[in-house]
């Protein structure tokens, strides 16, 4: 159990806050209350769902600000779902003439937003024009209720001057577009980032206002569109669009072929083989520990994974001889990038792209469903696909059951591999 858990478990213990939710339907607790025990900046920042502390999940509970220094328990529908990105992805450059917008310097949600904008992917996206940077920052959110779902049906929410963040606003002819970026790939995302700051802007302009959510992630961009139908309904949000911009790498079938003539293979690694499905997600959780050394907790916490999907993808960064871990002086288990995986992150795209695809035919469970996926034009079938790790000896795999779940791992990755081809 992490340290929020330990923590809200005291809090809830010494303040009965689950008798006080099911008398009232909430408990309104402050930022000093919550200070007794940890810091309430660590204690109340749960951008997705899994990042919840035990006892609200196990006991469907959420918590929003009302205020600088208090915050509101119920059981709210405080969270929404992304959909899964649109198949079809637009290719852009960066202009010839930027040189400190390379994907290799894309290193917070800022300068995401500012290569976007240079791009031209976001008078694309927004569809309106002579886009101007505006507000940004931290703000006071004013006055304003509004109505959230709970189990026991709509409740009344009043927020008094708490404290709203927005990463990016850009006004147009014709609409305020309000951004909140992130550089983690995730299932869901917290509504009030979106929510709050949208009620602020909404009554401060005479035109609409867009709530945007843009995920910078490897050379990729995804972009959402939302609107809230109701206003005052916190769950009336509706996903109007979605799209994804790549930078372009012109990597070739000719530059794969190459890889697979070149690249040596090496012995399996005495590391599970790897059961985590989403190369995009490896690749999203090297660059975060290219920035920072990560706890198993840091990762849990921070980022959009339960325990086991960090065993899962920690896992597989080693698998791949990008990612190593240590006990620190406390015990607790820490993740950081090899050398090796610092190399490749500081490679131009392109570069990076390949590399990245070098380490995975290394292994030959990939290589050989790949050479097999470019001779017969699809993948191969399951069955084939567990035949190949079978025959490569793969670490700690015995069951049938457990081959059968990891191949997905293999055309899963694979996949990547073909989506970088540009021809």
């Amino acid at each position: 159990m992490g340290l929020n858990d330990t923590a809200w478990e005291r809090l809830f213990e010494q303040y009965h806050i689950l008798d006080a939710i099911r008398q009232e339907g909430q408990f309104v607790i402050s930022a000093s209350q919550i200070k007794e025990f940890r810091e309430p900046r660590l204690m109340t920042k749960f951008d997705h769902k899994v990042n919840l502390p035990v006892i609200f999940a196990d006991n469907h509970l959420a918590i929003l600000p009302v205020s600088r220094g208090d915050y509101v328990i119920s059981s709210f529908t405080a969270y929404e779902e992304f959909l899964a990105p649109t198949a079809n992805v637009q290719r852009i450059s960066i202009p010839p003439h930027i040189q400190s917008l390379m994907p290799k310097f894309l290193v917070s949600e800022a300068i995401a937003l500012n290569c976007a904008n240079a791009c031209g992917i976001l008078r694309d996206f927004l569809e309106d024009e002579e886009l101007v940077s505006t507000v940004s920052g931290r703000m006071s959110s004013g006055s304003f209720d509004f109505q959230i779902c709970t189990d026991g049906g709509l409740k009344t929410v009043s927020v008094n001057h708490s404290q709203i963040e927005i990463d990016a606003a850009y006004e147009g002819v014709h609409y305020l577009s309000l951004f909140e970026a992130k550089r983690d790939l995730s299932d869901d995302f917290l509504v009030r980032q979106l929510y709050y700051p949208f009620r602020v802007w909404r009554d401060r302009v005479t035109k609409p206002v867009k709530p945007v959510f843009l995920i910078f992630s490897n050379g990729v961009f995804y972009l959402y569109e939302y609107e809230f139908q109701d206003p005052m309904n916190y769950n009336s949000l509706r996903l109007v669009k979605q799209k994804s911009y790549l930078i372009a790498t012109e990597i070739s079938l000719s530059d794969i072929e190459s890889l697979l003539r070149t690249v040596p293979l090496k012995p399996e690694p005495l590391i599970s083989f790897p059961q985590a499905n989403s190369m995009t997600r490896v690749i999203n959780l090297t660059e975060l520990l290219h920035e920072k050394l990560m706890t198993k907790q840091d990762i849990t916490s921070e980022y959009a994974f339960d325990e086991r999907q960090t065993n899962y993808y920690t896992d597989a960064g080693r698998y791949l001889g990008l990612i190593e871990k240590r006990r620190d002086r406390e015990g607790s288990i820490c993740f950081f990038l090899s050398s090796l995986g610092h190399y490749i992150m500081e490679l131009d795209y392109k570069e990076r792209q390949l590399a990245l695809a070098s380490q995975i035919l290394k292994h030959r469970p990939f290589r050989e469903t790949l050479k097999l996926h470019l001779k017969e034009g699809k993948m191969p079938d399951t069955q084939t696909i567990v035949q190949i790790m079978k025959e490569s000896r793969i670490y700690h795999v015995e069951a049938n059951s457990t081959f059968l779940r990891r191949s997905s791992t293999v055309v899963g990755w694979i996949n990547w591999i073909l989506r970088l081809i540009e021809e």
